[in-house]
């Protein structure tokens, strides 16, 4: 694992395996969750400008993201404006971003298949971290 950016929670991007931006992007978190999110920096940063609430919901199910998601546009009325400029600031169409029930169900795919089985993220005792997402409510 390399780890490539921190969060101000003090929680870790890392890219896993081979290769450069392509590689799976892993999120570790101080509280004992850890898991993919992505397969590339490009992925994680489209999934992220769409759903850049995603870390804010405990246990992260269904129900509790689609209640941060509300919160954080009552926070920013405009967020999609502010979406859309990263956007083209980081060189993406905002017509080509992925509407946020894809952007779930991404991380959802992620969480669970074969990339998170390849890249499980084992804590300092060698049980694996928690998962960061509910896959069975989302």
């Amino acid at each position: 694992m390399q780890q490539f950016a921190r969060a101000g929670s003090g929680d870790t991007f890392c890219f896993v395996g081979e290769g450069g931006e392509e590689r799976p992007v892993v999120y570790v978190s101080l509280d004992g969750q850890a898991g993919p999110l992505a397969l590339g920096l490009p992925e994680l940063l489209r999934l992220c400008l769409v759903a850049p609430w995603w870390r804010d919901a405990p246990g992260r199910t269904a129900e509790e993201l689609r209640t941060v998601a509300d919160q954080y546009r009552d926070d920013l009325p405009d967020l999609d404006r502010r979406r859309d400029l990263a956007a083209w600031a980081l060189g993406f169409d905002p017509a080509d971003l992925p509407s946020e029930t894809t952007a779930l169900a991404r991380f959802l795919e992620l969480s669970r298949g074969p990339v998170a089985e390849a890249w499980l993220v084992v804590g300092l005792e060698g049980d694996p971290l928690d998962p960061l997402f509910n896959a069975a409510d989302l």
